[in-house]
Parts: C-alpha cells; structure tokens; sequence
C-alpha cells in the first residue's frame, strides 16, 4: 500500500506553453543576471567574459535537452529528483533531492539581496538615502513574491510573463545601443580566452561559475509538470527554449558592455567598490534620464526571478512531502488556491530571513549574494552533470528502442565535459595547471557550506534505505499518471 499521498492535488492543465517557458525565463532573471550575476565573472575572465558566457550557454542547452528528453517519459513535479532517481536509482534521487531544497530555495533569498541593493544604493547616490534601507527594501520585495505565489499558478505565471518580457526589452534596446556607440571598437577578440585577463583558460573557467549561475533556472518549469497542459510537450519546449533564447540574450548583452566598455579594462574597471552599479553607469552615458528604465527592469527582474524561484522550490517540496521526505504538512494544497500553501509560507519566511540575516552577518547584500550564489551554482553544476548521465542510462536501460546516440549518448556526455571545468575551478582545483583562479571570500566557503549539508543528506538517505526504504523507491513516482 502506498503511503503519503494527499488527497488535493495541484491544479491540473492550468497552463500553456508561454506561461511555462516564461517560468523559466523569469527564474533566470535575465535583467538582473546580466546586471549582478555575470559580473562576478568580469573580475577573473575580464574582457574574455563573453567566452565564458558562450560556454556556459551550450553547456546549459546541451543538459536542456537532457531534460527534454527525460521529461517526456518522466514528467513529474519532483523534476530532477525524479529524472535522477529512474536514471541512477532511489539513492542517487534522494540526495539530488537533498541538494535542490538547498540550492533552490535560496533563490528567492539571492533575489531579495539584489532587489534590496538596487533599490538603496540608487536611492543613496542621487538622493543620499542610507544604504541599510536594503533590507527592508528586500522584505517588501519578499512580502510581494509571498502574495503572487500564494494566490495561485495561474496569477504567479501570468505575471511572470508580463515581468520578463519588459526586462529583456529594456536589456536588449541598451546592449543595441552600446553595440551602436562602440563603432570600431567592436571585435570578436572578445570571444578568445585571454582577451583581458592573466590566466587564459584557467581565468574563462572561474568565470564560468557566475555566467553558469545566471543561467540556474532554466530547469524552473520541470516542477510544473503537473499543472502544465500537455507537459510532454510543453515542458521540453520551455526548458530547451528557456536556455537558448536566454543565453542568446546573455551573449548580446555582455559581448555589448565589453566591447563599449574595453575589452583590457573590464577585469579592473568593469564592476568595483565605487561602480557597484555597472549597468546603470553604461545607461546614464548612452540614455542619461533613461537610466531609470535600467534600474526598474532589474528590481522588475527581481521580483520575476523570486516568484519563479518560488513556484519550482515549493513544487519540489511539495512533491517532497506527498512522499514523506518532507513532512508531510508541505504536501497541503489551499482548497481555494491550488497552491501548496504551507510550503510557500515556509519559503517566504524562511527567504525573508535568510536574506536580512545573512546580508547582515557578510557585511552587506552583495557579498550574501556571492555566497549564496555559489553555493547554489555548484549543486546545480553538480546536478546538472548526473541528470547527463541520467538521460543516458534511463534511455539505454528503460528504453533502448528509442535509445538515440546523439540526443542521448553524445549530448550528455559533450554536456557534462563542458561543466566539468567550472565545477573543478568552484573547488579551487588546478589539476591541469591552467592557472585557475581561486574564488575570494566569502564565496570561498561555499564548499564547506555545501559539504555540511551534503553529509547531512547522506545520513538521512541511508537511514530511509535501511528503515523505509519505500519512501526512497517514491522519488521515482510519476503521480501524473495515477487517477
């Protein structure tokens, strides 16, 4: 007999094709990524930054259709848990479960920190406000996230279609623009690996961690799966769609900031102490007032991410919970909403806090964010490289009629080869003398932080392989399928 299922389910067939993909393009927050996420990479790559951004693009769309592949036999809302779990077994599930509730519930929080700090810091140099509103500043963002996810997937989705588009309009028209005002600056230079930087390689792969980071969410509409129409089809699409359209986006944006910027001052200039809003600075040369147009896309582009954040981490715990992984509270759905509801209550609160306390225990948003963010860039690349591996001994085992040597051999394993070096330059590992930069704190602690966490996961999985072992053979449950 099966245990754990709750009698409520998510709303079934509540959304399309558009509202899905934008789940993912919104969980990605293409304006803030560009404005926060990859420039944490400028300061290794330098002016090769977009190189490091071109290979986490076909890094990302090669596990996109990884994905894709996968979701077509799988579709579940426990997403790459259950991709993991069919592919490499109930062991393997678990912890991939165990490090997304730990990657992915951050998300919310890493967007509150930036919303917080775009909103203070803008507010301090043209009016003088003082810099600490950032935290309140981040609250209100997270109050606002609380009531679009709480309310219901239809409301959530349909406002992250609206959010994403205005950011990545408003992105592209500046990155056209600043493509325009270099003229004869403009060189494909850029795209060599030692363009700006004193490292070559061993400095395009450091960077990688944060172009890679900026893509994390790519994967955000697997968790609706239950609630998507079609989701065969439509989830494929989206997740495929997602990373090649975004990392087209990515690729414009910094191959235009590079080249108007320079391409030898990026690494030293680009992104400091004193210009910890890049973006806003290259908006005021070329647009002057339109500057404000840059600064609402990405506090607009906050919100968008956090909601969609939001919506994939309190699908996988509720998935979590139905199973008893979790407890079972977070498998509640809201009678009138169709939302998991105590799961959303918990990450609200719990980002709420997580982002206030750690901004002020770091010394300020932004370093909580480089934390934050590379804590979750490494479970994911991590992830990312299992559910390769995945799709290939799902298809060579379960389905081998279907078995296709170039979506499920080569793929997966060109994919996984593209991630390696990122994943080993997170570490801080230089195994092939390329001269890898070390990440600085207190990014730096991510490792300890997530090998805390891990060891934790580890114990629990094995205590449920010997004491329940039913609970774990449930990550590979696709509940789609049951009346």
């Amino acid at each position: 007999m099966r245990t754990g299922v709750e009698p409520a389910r998510l709303e079934r067939n509540a959304v399309g094709l558009v509202p899905t993909l934008f789940q993912s393009i919104t969980h990605m927050a293409p304006a803030a990524a560009v404005a926060f996420s990859i420039i944490f990479g400028v300061s290794y790559a330098g002016g090769s930054i977009p190189l490091a951004v071109l290979l986490a693009t076909v890094g990302c769309l090669l596990v996109a259709i990884s994905m894709g592949q996968l979701a077509r036999h799988l579709p579940s809302a426990g997403g790459l848990y259950t991709f993991n779990s069919r592919g490499l077994g109930s062991f393997v599930g678990f912890l991939v479960a165990w490090g997304f509730m730990m990657a992915e519930p951050i998300v919310a929080p890493l967007l509150y920190l930036i919303f917080g700090n775009e909103l203070s810091a803008n507010l301090n140099s043209h009016f003088g406000w003082p810099t600490w509103l950032w935290a309140p500043f981040a609250i209100a963002a997270g109050l606002i996230v609380w009531f679009l996810t709480y309310r219901g997937i239809k409301l959530s989705t349909e406002a992250g279609v609206a959010l994403g588009a205005f950011e990545i309009v408003v992105f592209l028209a500046l990155a056209l623009t600043l493509i325009v005002e270099a003229g004869g600056n403009n060189t494909l230079s850029v795209f060599a690996p030692n363009t700006g930087n004193t490292k070559g390689l061993g400095s395009v792969f450091t960077g990688m961690i944060f172009a890679i980071l900026a893509f994390i969410g790519f994967e955000a509409s697997l968790p609706l799966a239950e609630e998507v129409k079609e989701p065969r089809r439509t989830i494929p699409r989206a997740v495929i769609l997602s990373a090649l359209l975004i990392g087209i986006f990515y690729l414009i944006c910094y191959y235009a900031a590079d080249v108007f910027f320079g391409p030898d001052k990026m690494a030293n200039g680009f992104y400091t102490t004193s210009v910890q809003d890049p973006w806003g600075a290259l908006a005021q040369k070329v647009w002057g007032p339109g500057l404000v147009i840059v600064i609402l896309a990405v506090l607009n582009s906050a919100i968008a991410n956090s909601n969609a954040g939001t919506n994939a981490a309190t699908r996988v715990g509720y998935s979590l919970g139905r199973i008893g992984l979790l407890p079972r509270a977070f498998a509640s759905v809201h009678p009138k909403f169709h939302t998991p509801h105590v799961a959303i209550n918990v990450q609200a609160i719990g980002g709420i806090i997580l982002a206030v306390g750690l901004g002020w225990v770091t010394g300020g948003p932004l370093n909580a964010f480089a934390l934050l963010g590379t804590v979750a860039t490494i479970i994911v690349i991590t992830i990312y490289i299992l559910t390769n591996i995945s799709n290939l001994v799902f298809h060579a085992r379960e389905h081998p009629g279907e078995f296709n040597w170039l979506l499920n051999g080569l793929v997966p394993v060109v994919g996984s080869l593209i991630f390696l070096p990122a994943l080993v330059a997170a570490f801080g590992i230089d195994f092939l003398n390329l001269g890898i930069s070390a990440l600085t704190s207190p990014a730096n602690l991510a490792p300890v932080v997530i090998g805390i966490w891990m060891v934790i996961g580890v114990g629990l999985a094995v205590y449920f392989a010997t004491r329940q072992p039913q609970r774990l053979k449930d990550t590979g449950r696709i509940f789609l399928d049951e009346p």
